[in-house]
């Protein structure tokens, strides 16, 4: 919990910066607030039971309940943060930082806005955030709703197949090609042909130049929406090279986020370490590509400018876009490094105070009152007459750095004995009993 806070904070500081409020909502909503928003992922939501009343499920994710809420209460631009846990019938992994039960921080902006400024803060603040925790070298893949459906249509596949093959295109950071492909093929009906010209495009990735190059693609360009995802692709890594993070932004064709709410730029971020089992494949051939590996994805958003129209009886949208931090994953990783590195303090204990001789336990309480009353954190042993030694070892466990001691002469002449709990240095300081000071 102490690394989880500290994580917290460095976080809940970024969305600050950036000008965002907090919110909050139940933790569960109407059964039917969560219907149909998920895709194949719906099966993976807590339904609780019927008692009669109405019909309810624990939340999925933040993002729901947030356009939800906007919708309510009629709010038409708002930029809001939300940190809570989300509930999810998953396979728990727990190495991997994978739960049922986990939280999810998330930044959203709401509002009519020109095209890609608050996409492009979104994807800064991802690079803030994994910046400041240090985590390792990362990668924010970055992709376009309308690209991946303008290059569905353009390959044959069936208008009603997109959705179910998007999911299948979801899992090329898990699976190799020829899995993907096999799975487009022989469960989802798709021809050959069709799933080999995906197969070209998804093992693309670039930066500004790709978004061009694709905008001169012969199938491509037929594609009004492509057109329209690329060209906002381009502006987009203008806007993030003034944001100066291009520096880890990939254009990556394959990015897929299995989420049917998505309308438009998506976007995810992969911790990238060296002497990790592989997880990126090759498309071609399903080899383990050479540059490097990814760990798993610690954040992940996108633009939905048509959840909100969901939940507002007249269907009026408001545009979306906003990114969720994967938390757990993060603090996994955190918690891994904390047992290598060094024991992480779990209080805040400031000083310890403390009996060198027996009897002094009035006079302990005394001063821990005068301590507390100053907002100074300290502690106390709950014993009449502790050894010193006893004192002194629970400083060195807890990492109390400071311990006050006193003894009878400490007491005769009005003074408190303050001890530097690592360096063993003391200082006498001057006790004025009446007026609590000490000099």
């Amino acid at each position: 919990m102490a690394i989880r806070e500290k994580v917290f904070n460095t976080i809940i500081g970024c969305f600050k910066r950036h000008g965002a409020e907090t919110i909050d909502t139940p933790v569960f909503e109407l059964k039917e607030t969560l219907t149909g928003k998920y895709g194949e992922d719906s099966k993976l939501i807590y339904d609780l039971k019927d008692q009669g009343g109405e019909l309810l499920s624990l939340r999925y994710d933040l993002t729901v309940p947030f356009a939800r809420y906007l919708a309510m209460n009629k709010i038409t631009n708002i930029k809001r943060y939300h940190i809570a846990k989300v509930y999810r019938r998953d396979n728990p992994a727990m190495t991997r930082g994978r739960y049922r039960e986990f939280y999810q921080c998330d930044f959203d902006i709401a509002g009519q806005y020109d095209a890609m400024i608050p996409d492009a803060e979104c994807l800064k603040i991802v690079h803030e955030i994994l910046s400041e925790l240090d985590l390792g070298d990362f990668r924010i893949k970055v992709n376009d709703r309308r690209i991946l459906d303008g290059m569905f249509a353009v390959c044959g596949v069936p208008d009603d197949k997109f959705r179910t093959i998007c999911s299948t295109v979801d899992k090329l950071d898990k699976l190799p090609w020829e899995e993907v492909k096999k799975e487009m093929v022989n469960e989802k009906g798709l021809s050959e042909e069709a799933a080999d010209q995906i197969g070209e495009y998804v093992s693309m990735q670039g930066g500004m130049d790709l978004a061009e190059r694709l905008l001169q693609d012969q199938k491509m360009s037929q594609s009004k929406q492509a057109c329209a995802g690329l060209s906002d692709i381009k502006l987009l890594f203008s806007y993030l090279q003034l944001f100066q993070v291009t520096d880890k932004v990939v254009f990556d064709l394959s990015l897929a986020r299995g989420l049917d709410y998505y309308t438009g730029i998506i976007y995810e971020a992969v911790l990238t370490q060296a002497g990790v089992a592989p997880v990126t494949t090759d498309a071609q051939n399903g080899a383990p590509s050479e540059e490097s590996v990814s760990v798993g994805s610690v954040a992940g958003g996108g633009r939905y400018d048509g959840l909100v129209g969901m939940f507002d009886p007249k269907g009026r949208k408001v545009p979306c876009v906003g990114v969720s931090i994967g938390i757990e994953r993060v603090f996994s990783i955190m918690e891994q490094k904390a047992e290598v590195i060094q024991k992480v303090r779990t209080t805040e204990v400031q000083v310890m105070v403390a009996s060198a001789q027996k009897n002094l336990l009035e006079e302990k309480l005394k001063l821990i009152t005068e301590l507390w009353n100053a907002g100074i954190k300290a502690e106390v042993m709950y014993k009449k007459n502790p050894k010193l030694l006893s004192q002194l070892q629970h400083c060195e466990e807890s990492g109390i750095p400071l311990v006050a001691i006193l003894g009878e002469q400490e007491l005769k002449d009005g003074v408190v004995k303050l001890r530097v709990v690592a360096t063993r240095e003391e200082v006498q300081l001057i006790h004025n009993t009446h007026t609590g000071r000490m000099t």
